[in-house]
């Protein structure tokens, strides 16, 4: 998979050189590049935005920046163009997992008060959200699709099972998850666990998926 991010602040970025996603990066399961807006920019200053028409508080970015900046690194639209929005679909685990399907794909981080409408409508594919709130960049948007996303490249995870069990996978929120010492200050770990009978184990995280859900997102349920 290759993943190509379109941002005033590429050096955000090097979070993603830790981990994980970093592991995965050194060992070639997938390719980031990221690329400055402003470099596209042919104002003498690489001014990227403006006062918006209509009056508001705040700047947007402008247009040409950012369409020179996608037609220049993806110019027969082999990517899934994606531009980080609040307004957007909200990001959930089975998008995640379409997501995971695309060899390429293109992210946008708008800042200040967003993107000429203009962008929008000639060179993005979708427009997405992690969540109902509104954070100063698309950067840390963008962070989240691609660690969320890489998970589900092969051999990025030690385990391929870890994609199965965990959260809203099944659609259920995971069960307790425990590990040594077996007695922690007196807090042990349930015998069910250390019984050894898988079947009892199976039903017993089952039920504790079931419990946790009602309790945290009852909403997951309603369907």
């Amino acid at each position: 998979m290759t993943i190509d991010v379109l941002t005033l602040f590429p050096e955000m970025f090097a979070a993603l050189d830790s981990s994980l996603t970093g592991k995965a990066k050194d060992k070639g399961l997938y390719a980031l590049n990221t690329h400055n807006i402003r470099d596209y920019s042919l104002d003498k200053h690489k001014k990227c935005d403006d006062a918006p028409f209509g009056g508001g508080a705040g700047m947007v970015m402008t247009p040409q920046p950012i369409h020179d900046a996608i037609n220049a690194v993806d110019p027969k639209h082999k990517a899934l163009r994606i531009y980080m929005s609040p307004r957007g679909k909200v990001l959930n685990q089975a998008l995640v997992k379409e997501l995971s399907e695309q060899q390429n794909l293109l992210i946008l981080c708008g800042h200040y008060e967003g993107i000429d409408q203009r962008v929008i409508d000639m060179d993005i594919d979708m427009e997405l959200s992690i969540g109902d709130y509104v954070l100063s960049g698309g950067e840390i948007p963008a962070m989240v699709v691609i660690d969320s996303v890489l998970r589900y490249v092969p051999d990025v995870l030690g385990n391929s099972q870890s994609t199965v069990d965990e959260s809203f996978s099944q659609p259920l929120l995971e069960y307790p998850q425990y590990t040594r010492p077996q007695d922690f200050l007196g807090a042990k770990v349930p015998e069910v666990l250390v019984s050894g009978n898988h079947a009892a184990i199976a039903k017993w995280r089952h039920e504790q998926s079931l419990l946790i859900t009602q309790k945290n997102r009852p909403d997951l349920l309603e369907d």
